[in-house]
């Protein structure tokens, strides 16, 4: 009889009840300042790393390979006998392949290692979408041939107040290299289909911006139902306006609606004043 495990990393953005809820096992990124080291979302919050940032700006790495290994341990000691590994794009993190060689050393395992390419809630999203599976007696092979369908589905959009905390952590992608500041020129920033950054739209400041982001949540509704998450990184205040006008669409096709901050280690590289939301296509 299967056992299936879920191995998530901590830039899925799920909550310590989402991921007691559903059994969910997750590798936190490590944040790195001068003189200490914290674990993502566990030993340091997203309010406590942006109130540091005027003092030192840290570092981010990916899960040790050391925690990585004791969980895989830990599955093995608790009876699992797979485990679905669903990961951050491996565009801006080398945990995927880590996490892909890891497993080598763990044989009585069944694993498949899945590249989200993507990050924050839309990785949750397909997280959250196989771990439900599980609950509901799904087999491994039944649960893996629904990840790629699932990532097809799922589009993050979000607005930044500058390009700084990007080009520093060098995952700027294909975002315009500039952004006029002095015009308040915000670029409007998507994933695409190979796990980089790119410039969706532009916008001119915050009122703009969630005025478009608006107008691509109801081009998605347009196709169907759609389930959302709105997300932010240490600007609550805009966030819940995002969170509000997208609510007051009073769409039909809004299946569910969730509200949600940005991690640490992925807050450090987009910088504090990011709005945006996930969007999920439901069949």
């Amino acid at each position: 009889m299967q056992k299936i495990a879920i191995l998530t990393d901590s830039a899925a953005d799920l909550t310590p009840e989402l991921l007691k809820k559903y059994n969910i096992y997750s590798a936190p990124f490590r944040i790195i300042y001068s003189d200490k080291e914290f674990e993502d979302g566990v030993t340091i919050t997203p309010h406590e790393l942006f109130k540091s940032l005027d003092k030192e700006i840290p570092t981010t790495s990916l899960p040790s390979v050391e925690k990585i290994d004791s969980i895989l341990c830990d599955l093995e000691n608790e009876g699992y006998t797979h485990v679905i590994g669903i990961f951050i794009s491996s565009q801006f993190s080398g945990t995927w392949n880590s996490v892909r060689l890891l497993v080598e050393d763990h044989p009585a395992l069944t694993t498949y290692i899945f590249d989200s390419k993507t990050l924050t809630m839309a990785e949750g999203a397909i997280v959250l979408h196989a771990a439900k599976m599980i609950n509901e007696g799904k087999s491994f092979d039944e649960i893996v041939k629904t990840l790629e369908d699932k990532r097809s589905r799922t589009e993050t959009y979000f607005v930044i107040d500058t390009l700084e905390y990007l080009k520093r952590g060098g995952r700027i992608g294909k975002v315009a290299g500039t952004i006029a500041e002095f015009l308040n020129i915000k670029p409007l920033i998507t994933i695409d289909p190979d796990g980089t950054f790119r410039t969706y739209a532009k916008a001119r400041g915050k009122k703009q911006a969630i005025s478009k982001l608006k107008e691509i949540a109801e081009e998605h509704l347009a196709k169907g139902k759609c389930n959302f998450w709105v997300m932010d990184a240490d600007n609550k205040v805009e966030g819940d306006i995002l969170f509000d006008n997208l609510k007051d669409l009073n769409n039909d096709n809004i299946n569910e609606m969730h509200r949600g901050v940005i991690g640490p280690a992925l807050g450090l590289n987009t910088g504090p004043g990011l709005i945006g939301f996930v969007v999920e296509e439901v069949i």
